[in-house]
């Protein structure tokens, strides 16, 4: 298939907005061609005009989906008393059709607000797989590994690592499904079990994904002993594969250079770090070292929403407003981390850019809207401050994942909403 738009966002390092491009879609779903039209090869198959901006779909580099059926349970508590008086014993309420219920909830929310690719920490991973595949999102599930009463993290680990080694790292239609490894953090593993993780996740060359240094009361018995989260999993061999930091908030500058030196990626979730007051997460100070930045809503029971274009304009206020600099962060330097930068903190090259291989995730933006008040004949830099500062989810009218679509004209064509609606209501009411 031949897509047709008056303004393509390739989403590449320079940021580059192409006018009158096309795109092309292979049978298998990757991308064969992009570029200007009246440059574009032949083509003799379907072909579709759009008379917005195509860009890539946006990565949620950290999320727990799921939790949509606990929004608002203690919403006014710190991290750690949110975690460990409601919401910790509510989920151990749920069972794997709520866990199903509320990931399909959860994707098509994101799905909605042009989010194609998410970054999941939770449980029931299996329920977890079965929702996005049904509603055809794009899945990076990290299977939650922690050592609480009623966990068994040898048993967790050992799980993840026996999915992996039969379905491969990748499966589904379109590659969709990428399995790792979600030790939960510092705090409620071992040393012992964050080494072993590490060693498998190595061993498969799996993504590890791990909250780290969300906030100051969490890991005081790790910062006393080690001097910081990031060096005790330095320490224990955590570090030295694929990993993904979320949060990372507190961090040194020894911190910073050690996740440089280690090329771990960190998702930056500003949503959740504001509203549970965990702190700012330094930025800028991660980009100058040249550190991967994504930008995740974190749970929304946490956040609230799954909307990631909230957290790509609250990042940019929050650095700017930390550093009293307002150049700190640009237009540009936002949408980047969204798409791109998402992808290489998950230490991935296939999606968040729209390049020949790439996967055809795609988003259609409308600009029938005030956020485009000067239309699409202005210059560059002008409409990505539209689109990042001013548009949002709002103006999402179609997205394709692998080449299918599924949002069309801002409706889900994989799964009916309402009913997805109602049986998320359904196993919430029973929850609460």
């Amino acid at each position: 298939m031949r897509l047709h738009a008056p303004v393509i966002l390739l989403c590449d390092p320079e940021c580059t907005v192409l006018r009158d491009a096309v795109l092309d879609i292979g049978d298998d779903g990757r991308i064969t061609h992009v570029g200007p039209a009246d440059h574009a090869p032949a083509h003799d198959g379907p072909s579709r005009s759009v008379t917005g901006i195509l860009m890539p779909g946006l990565v949620n580099a950290h999320a727990h989906s799921p939790m949509t059926l606990l929004r608002g349970l203690g919403g006014d508590l710190p991290l750690m008393r949110w975690l460990t008086e409601v919401i910790w014993p509510t989920e151990a309420k749920l069972t794997p059709d709520d866990v199903y219920a509320g990931m399909v909830l959860g994707s098509l929310e994101m799905l909605r607000a042009g989010v194609t690719t998410s970054a999941e920490m939770y449980f029931y991973g299996e329920e977890v797989v079965r929702a996005v595949l049904d509603t055809g999102a794009r899945l990076v599930l990290a299977p939650a590994i922690i050592d609480a009463p009623g966990w068994d993290w040898a048993a967790q680990l050992a799980d993840t690592s026996r999915w992996i080694d039969n379905d491969g790292l990748r499966f589904g239609p379109g590659d969709r499904i990428e399995i790792g490894y979600g030790p939960h953090s510092a705090y409620t593993l071992s040393p012992e079990a964050l080494a072993q993780v590490g060693a498998a996740a190595r061993e498969r060359g799996a993504l590890v994904q791990i909250h780290v240094a969300e906030s100051l009361p969490e890991d005081v018995a790790q910062r006393a002993q080690h001097g910081s989260v990031p060096a005790l999993l330095d320490q224990v061999g955590l570090f030295g594969g694929r990993v993904l930091a979320a949060h990372a908030v507190h961090l040194s500058d020894g911190d910073i250079e050690t996740l440089k030196r280690h090329e771990v990626g960190v998702a930056h979730c500003p949503g959740s770090n504001t509203k549970l007051a965990s702190g700012i997460a330094r930025l800028t100070d991660l980009r100058a070292a040249g550190v991967a930045v994504g930008i995740g809503t974190d749970g929304p029971a946490s956040n609230d929403d799954l909307d990631l274009w909230e957290d790509v304009r609250l990042a940019g206020l929050l650095a700017r407003v930390s550093t009293m600099d307002s150049t700190a962060v640009g237009a540009a330097d936002l949408l980047l981390m969204a798409t791109r930068g998402g992808a290489a903190a998950l230490s991935r090259t296939d999606i968040g850019t729209l390049a020949v291989g790439a996967w055809a995730d795609l988003v259609h933006v409308g600009v029938d809207d005030p956020a485009f008040a000067g239309g699409l004949g202005i210059a560059d830099e002008h409409l990505l401050s539209n689109l990042v500062w001013a548009a949002g989810s709002r103006t999402v009218k179609d997205v394709w994942v692998a080449g299918r679509q599924v949002v069309a004209d801002t409706a889900s064509t994989t799964v009916d909403a309402g009913d997805a609606l109602a049986k998320a209501r359904a196993a919430t009411g029973r929850l609460i």
